[in-house]
């Protein structure tokens, strides 16, 4: 556990989101890997089917996922003021919510696959193999939300090094059995999602293992697990708005593969592999943000409210120097980096397209997802959410399925910025109003 609240702003923040960003950057290892192999042993039809299939996983995860951002913005203020019991009872009332929240989306995820896939409009000839994929992803979600709740919690309590080591483990294992499934057993689509399953199983459990004969405050044991509403409804009020605009931005990128399918299997394969890149590219900003939020949650609760511009200054000067890094590492190299996955050169062309367009605004993602650490860490999500809804659904789709009508598919790739830009001018203005300071269970002194 590591107190946010007494050191240097940005040197905290940094050493707090390196281990953070490392581990992210494994998790990422699970889809590139996936899609190489499938790419490069299966064959493209497999490599769409992939693709397709992460929107709607994404969709059915990103309220529970929100509602865990709530969790963890409660803990870290709640261990700021030092009140552990509180942070004990928050802890205990998440992981219930967690391990009731995956059976349900299993099972919800089994029974209406098929009907999701000819709704996004995917082709006959990908639709067998990505509901075979996305059918066995669903059935482990419970290590899914059980493993990175737990890291959650833990970087919430400001330790970002043990989710870090446990899930190199995990990663490992991964690409192990990736090879093992598809190489030697010959089991096809099938035995990636079962890779994948099997390791986020093993982390899960050995993290639990771990932490129940080592850690302070993080004890799991189902029997004793106690349910606190009250924290539930701080959780969920901070969470809700959040998970809600996840949920929305994962019913946009549905939307916008639903756009990208009437193209055909060349495009959705390109842009099937682009995106893992994309992902792998905004993570740094996305994980120094992270890192805001339990810097903000923990000096609030401490009422160190001094501390979170300096914090928020230091984050931007980060994350930007490293998104510039990014875009010119893609403009310069994008090709060469999908011709991992395959070597059809239609595919390539498509995915390359895309990243050669979206890569020149990285910095954007910067400035956005650093002032949304702010708001997230005081508890602020509420006009975030209407942000994102505006930003995507205003903006990004109705862009993309015009833009597409007259320019292709580099019609789609264009709404992307489009969206962003607006992101950002709204977020901006918002956090110069500086409303968030009212909000969250610590407010600012006035």
């Amino acid at each position: 556990m590591k107190d946010l609240t007494v050191g240097k702003e940005g040197k905290l923040i940094f050493n707090f989101a390196v281990p953070m960003l490392l581990g992210n950057i494994f998790q990422q290892l699970y889809n590139i890997v996936d899609s190489a192999i499938v790419g490069n042993y299966i064959g493209k039809e497999a490599l769409a089917a992939v693709g397709a299939s992460f929107p709607i996983i994404f969709t059915l995860i990103s309220l529970i996922i929100g509602v865990a951002s709530g969790a963890m913005v409660v803990i870290s203020q709640y261990y700021g003021a030092k009140d552990i019991e509180k942070v004990k009872r928050t802890i205990d009332t998440f992981y219930i919510f967690v391990f009731i929240s995956s059976i349900v989306i299993s099972v919800v995820g089994v029974l209406f696959s098929e009907q999701i896939f000819k709704l996004m409009q995917l082709p006959e000839d990908i639709l067998p193999q990505a509901k075979t994929y996305f059918n066995i992803y669903v059935l482990g979600m419970i290590s899914f939300f059980g493993f990175n709740g737990t890291s959650a919690v833990l970087r919430g309590l400001g330790d970002s090094k043990t989710p870090l080591y446990f899930m190199i483990i995990s990663t490992i294992i991964n690409i192990g059995l990736d090879l093992l499934f598809v190489i030697v057993f010959k089991w096809g689509i099938a035995g990636v999602a079962y890779a994948t399953i099997i390791s986020q199983t093993g982390a899960f459990l050995t993290t639990i293992f771990y932490l129940n004969k080592t850690h302070e405050i993080i004890k799991l044991r189902l029997l004793q697990l106690k349910f606190d509403i009250d924290l539930f409804k701080k959780s969920l009020k901070i969470g809700i708005p959040n998970g809600l605009s996840q949920t929305f931005a994962a019913l946009g990128a549905m939307a916008m593969m639903t756009i990208v399918n009437t193209f055909g299997t060349d495009i959705i394969a390109g842009y099937s592999i682009a995106i893992r890149l994309d992902a792998l590219a905004v993570m740094p900003a996305m994980n120094f943000a992270a890192a805001l939020a339990t810097f903000v949650g923990q000096n609030i609760g401490a009422r160190k409210h001094e501390r979170v511009q300096m914090g928020m200054l230091s984050t931007l000067a980060m994350s930007g120097v490293i998104s510039i890094l990014v875009t010119l590492s893609l403009q310069l190299w994008g090709g060469s980096l999908l011709s991992i996955f395959t070597k059809d050169e239609k595919v390539i062309q498509a995915g390359f397209e895309y990243l050669k367009i979206v890569s020149w605004f990285y910095i954007l993602y910067s400035v956005m997802f650093t002032l949304g650490g702010v708001l997230r860490g005081a508890g602020d999500t509420l006009v975030p959410m209407f942000i994102t809804l505006l930003a995507l659904w205003i903006i990004r789709i109705p862009s993309a399925y015009l833009l597409s009508k007259s320019f292709g598919e580099l019609g789609i790739w264009w709404s992307v910025p489009m969206g962003m830009i607006t992101g950002v001018i709204l977020t901006l203005i918002y956090y110069k109003t500086g409303r968030y300071k009212t909000k969250g269970i610590f407010k600012y002194d006035t």
